[in-house]
């Protein structure tokens, strides 16, 4: 097996950069100092690590246009997007630097024999396997709230995004953090199997796909050792009876497209009843037909390439899958003769249970159209997945949609009359083969800490 990994271009197909992969030991190493600087930093005074993080939101500020570049480069996103996910950055380290130190603080209890305190104690090095569709925002997300919570931080990234990896720590560093509290190590999926498995790791945060995922929360639970899981999902956007179709056609667009489609909690199944389906078919296919593909250089540009060649031929394959099952292709759903790794927006209606429209996870610009009977039957449909990330619902009464949202739709995250993406103030994560634990809106900095009791007889 090489030891070397070359980072490509999705939208020219040229190399940009060739990287040497760490060695088992040299990972080992890694983490083992990594540990080394917690055990000094784990006693900073929590203002010091919020002065810090607002330092590194400075630092993500004057690299944008840096960072953009890197990800129009290594994974095609599209140059607006690329802006919203830096600025998106800085805002999180914000956010985990204002609340940080509350959500930290000692607390102060009664029991019958004394007094206590709850204190929220880090725990060490939380290894981080996060991937390359949005190579800089996944790594902010989880390594801003576990320094701040005093923990440290040893990232593996994905492969074609290494220079991404290196630039966030280089940040960090520039930021004022000591080397070694975070630190991103360019290694393959099977050395970090075996980080996991390391002593002085303490906790695993994992975002990608929900068969890899299993296999890291199997090694983490066999080791004993806490996890947080944000996994695929095939993400339901219910359009109503009384909903507003001009409203839920614009929302479900840019749900499908964002990020070129490769967004695990992007909108991807589109369960319309039978009274708006045809009206909502019309105005959502003629929309789709709109999307402007190309370089995702130019700022006209809707949907950029796919990250890798892999990933469109997989695509593609489950497209051709869905079709011989019995959907029907209404746009798209062929590979363009062109240089690049694109795939233009589809549209696929009548997908059949069994078939990867249906069941499993689209990550690309491929929409699924889904006939229901009434409000119920939406919504019995759009619960009949294994997956529980994000969802949607189009109505015009806000109660009755809020209401679904509270006691029926079984995701982690829902929008009403929209389509939105993470937020700091808010929690991020899933239910059933989409994950568990939750990141951002603070959540994330009490993810990895000892809630320890200390209890004082008087």
């Amino acid at each position: 097996m090489s030891n070397t990994v070359k980072t490509i271009n999705p939208t020219t197909e040229e190399q940009l950069k060739e990287y040497t992969l760490l060695s088992k030991d040299e990972a080992i190493k890694a983490v083992d100092k990594a540990d080394e600087v917690f055990q000094t930093w784990k006693f900073t005074d929590p203002e010091e690590r919020a002065k810090l993080l607002n330092s590194m939101a400075d630092v993500i500020d004057d690299n944008r246009d840096a960072l953009v570049t890197l990800m129009i480069d290594e994974m095609g996103k599209v140059k607006e997007q690329g802006y919203q996910e830096v600025d998106l950055c800085a805002a999180i380290c914000r956010y985990s630097a204002e609340k940080g130190p509350e959500l930290l603080a000692d607390e102060e209890r009664e029991y019958e024999q004394g007094k206590a305190l709850v204190s929220y104690r880090p725990l060490g090095v939380v290894l981080g396997i996060q991937p390359w569709n949005f190579p800089l925002y996944q790594v902010i997300r989880y390594s801003a709230s576990n320094l701040m919570a005093g923990n440290v931080a040893v990232l593996k990234h994905a492969a074609n995004v290494f220079g991404m990896a290196e630039k966030i720590q280089e940040m960090y560093e520039t930021a004022g953090f000591p080397k070694g509290a975070y630190q991103s190590v360019l290694i393959d999926g099977e050395t970090a199997s075996e980080l996991i498995k390391h002593e002085k790791v303490r906790g695993v945060s994992f975002t990608g796909s929900d068969g890899v995922g299993k296999k890291v929360g199997a090694s983490a639970a066999e080791n004993v050792k806490k996890s947080v899981l944000e996994l695929g999902s095939n993400d339901a956007y219910v359009v109503l009876d009384d909903a507003d179709l001009k409203v839920a056609v614009e929302a479900c667009v840019m749900g499908r497209i964002v990020n070129n489609g490769e967004t695990c909690v992007s909108a991807k199944r589109f369960i319309v009843t039978e009274k708006n389906y045809d009206g909502f078919k019309e105005a959502f296919v003629s929309a789709m037909k709109a999307i402007k593909m190309g370089d995702p250089n130019l700022d006209d540009t809707d949907l950029g390439p796919m990250a890798r060649e892999d990933l469109r031929d997989k695509l593609h394959q489950q497209v051709s899958d869905s079709i011989k099952a019995g959907a029907n292709c209404l746009i798209g759903g062929e590979v363009p003769e062109r240089t690049g790794y694109f795939y233009p927006a589809t549209v696929l209606e009548n997908v059949q249970p069994g078939s990867p429209a249906y069941d499993d996870e689209l990550f690309g610009p491929v929409a699924s159209l889904i006939k229901a009977k009434n409000d119920q039957d939406a919504m019995r449909i759009a619960n009949d997945s294994r997956y529980g990330l994000g969802g949607g619902i189009f109505s015009q009464d806000e109660d009755k949609a809020i209401k679904l949202a509270r006691e029926v739709f079984d995701t982690g995250m829902i929008n009403i009359n929209g389509y939105g993406l993470a937020h700091p103030n808010l929690p991020f994560g899933g239910v059933k083969d989409s994950g568990y634990g939750r990141e951002h809106g603070g959540f994330g900095i009490r993810e990895f800490v000892n809630v320890k009791a200390i209890m004082v007889t008087q």
